[in-house]
């Protein structure tokens, strides 16, 4: 029972952290008034949150609970996915910390670079693929 509660958190973790990059892509233009950027800090926050939940599931998953952890370590498609993942999470801390630093000003529009939108469409991308990794991982695609 344990296996399925860990399984079933890591997707609806998984779901609901999709959803706020979502919100934050569409919130996200050239110019943004404060009201929005108060809604994309919460997002933000809330895909940051559920990303280290994320992990956390997908860690006990292939450590404790499952399948023997030896099952997923000679696995290449394993570690494909873990470095997308890590990808996303560090490619994320730019549109992060510009969010963090446009609270403070006192300006009613904000000019969002186009690299902030562009980092949070690639990360929304990679997020797409690395379901379909894990896919193929349960079927034992990357064994051997």
């Amino acid at each position: 029972m344990i296996d399925l509660s860990v399984r079933y958190f890591h997707f609806v973790g998984i779901f609901i952290m999709f959803a706020a990059l979502f919100g934050v892509h569409l919130l996200l233009r050239p110019q943004i008034d404060k009201q929005a950027l108060k809604k994309l800090v919460v997002l933000d926050m809330v895909y940051g949150s559920f990303a280290l939940f994320v992990l956390a599931m997908g860690l006990t998953l292939w450590l404790w609970v499952g399948k023997p952890s030896a099952f997923y370590n000679s696995n290449w498609i394993l570690h494909l996915k873990v470095s997308l993942f890590v990808l996303v999470g560090i490619i994320s801390v730019v549109p992060t910390l510009f969010f963090i630093k446009q609270r403070d000003l006192q300006a009613e529009l904000i000019d969002v670079p186009k690299r902030i939108i562009t980092i949070v469409r690639i990360e929304l991308c990679i997020l797409v693929v690395i379901p379909l990794l894990a896919v193929l991982m349960a079927h034992g695609v990357g064994l051997g």
